[in-house]
């Protein structure tokens, strides 16, 4: 039989009333945090900060990223840029403009009293030195993971940087991440009940070079310790074992004794299984994916592309292949973790990242580290006084 309607349409009776009703009373959903923050500079909403001094102290591929990000915040003011390699002098006078002043000379941006703080983006083994140079100097620090090569340099930094009482940043940019945040914050409010496995895959892209990977600290404390702050961080809670298998594919690699295709089991003392994958080279891009599996729900961060473009043929249904590198991947991640450095130089937000979460972290990669060459499972005991402020374990 068919049923009748009036000629206006069935779906009539369920127009909702003008959206100009109640408009001021709507607003933005707040995952999107890149509309917030717009509203914030429109709105004169602002943490009210004048702007930092600071210097950038290495032109390397995290510096590149960061002079972009100083450039363009209203919340810094880029007085120097440190680069100890003359031939990229004239380029980052072109992106940092004739105000800044480009020099080799560390001691120049040091001494001067207007500067506020650094961000240090040169090699690991460089770290040491110039964090305690720059705390030593009055300035406040921003500095690439790790802090140091070995525990004993990380203690030492930390260390100045509470006599001194300068802060000292470690830089964990996925924590900035909105759609790890998002994972983070709902799990901590128990929207997924208890965790029951968690899941993270890293896969490097574009392949490094083997000059960089001879500096690098290795694939446990240059990648891997990304992945173990993540978990950690999601959890707020510390294993008490892990257990790593991994192996050199690409031979060049297996020469200079790392390692490039990892698998680490971590035990967690809830209950909670954790693993990491982590592999120095993927051919499809820069794989970077999370999966929190609960009692209550799951909760999945997959692969972004550079654009939603999907193109439907006639056998094949396709999209735009995923970031091909770190620096696009993470391109909000960065911005918003420098925007965090720049509030807590002016106080008004505390500082996450302590040093008993560095240490945490390093103590984690040195185990899986262990694990791998031994070919054991690692056990790991962790005193009251040594957990970050929110961690269990």
């Amino acid at each position: 039989a068919v049923v009748s309607t009036q000629s206006t349409g069935a779906t009539l009776c369920f127009k909702c009333e003008s959206p100009y009703i109640k408009r001021e009373e709507r607003r933005h959903h707040p995952s999107d945090a890149k509309y917030g923050t717009f509203l914030d500079q429109v709105q004169g909403n602002s943490n009210g900060c004048k702007p930092v001094n600071v210097a950038l102290i290495g032109f390397g591929r995290a510096g590149g990223i960061h002079l972009g990000n100083l450039v363009s915040s209203p919340s810094f003011r880029l007085l120097y840029v440190v680069e100890f390699d003359k031939s990229k002098f004239a380029q980052i006078q072109t992106l940092a403009g004739n105000d800044c002043v480009v020099t080799e000379d560390l001691n120049k941006p040091l001494s001067d009293e207007k500067l506020e703080a650094v961000i240090i983006c040169t090699p690991t083994f460089t770290h040491c030195e110039i964090v305690l140079q720059s705390l030593k100097s009055g300035k406040a620090v921003f500095c690439e993971k790790p802090i140091g090569e070995t525990v004993e340099d990380t203690k030492l930094c930390y260390e100045t940087s509470s006599s001194t009482g300068n802060i000292l940043f470690c830089a964990f940019q996925r924590r900035w991440d909105p759609t790890f945040a998002d994972i983070q914050a709902r799990v901590r409010k128990g929207d997924a009940g208890h965790i029951q496995i968690i899941k993270s895959i890293s896969r490097d892209s574009p392949l490094p070079s083997i000059e960089y990977l001879k500096i690098s600290g290795g694939i446990f404390h240059d990648c891997m310790v990304h992945d173990i702050d993540m978990q950690t961080w999601v959890l707020g809670e510390l294993p008490n074992q892990v257990h790593t298998m991994a192996n050199a594919q690409i031979p060049e690699i297996a020469a200079i004794d790392d390692f490039d295709n990892v698998v680490t089991t971590l035990r967690y003392p809830s209950g909670t299984l954790g693993i990491i994958n982590v592999n120095r080279f993927a051919t499809y891009g820069y794989d970077q994916r999370l999966e929190v599996f609960g009692t209550k729900a799951m909760f999945e961060a997959d692969n972004s592309r550079p654009n939603t473009c999907l193109t439907s043929g006639e056998q094949h249904l396709s999209s735009v292949p995923i970031h091909h590198s770190f620096p696009s991947r993470y391109e909000t991640a960065y911005a918003a973790e420098m925007e965090s450095f720049a509030r807590i130089v002016r106080r008004v937000e505390p500082l996450g990242i302590t040093y008993k979460v560095s240490s945490a972290v390093s103590k984690i990669a040195d185990a899986a580290e262990k694990s791998a060459r031994e070919g054991i499972p690692v056990n790991l005991a962790w005193a009251t006084e040594d957990l970050p402020s929110g961690y269990t374990a």
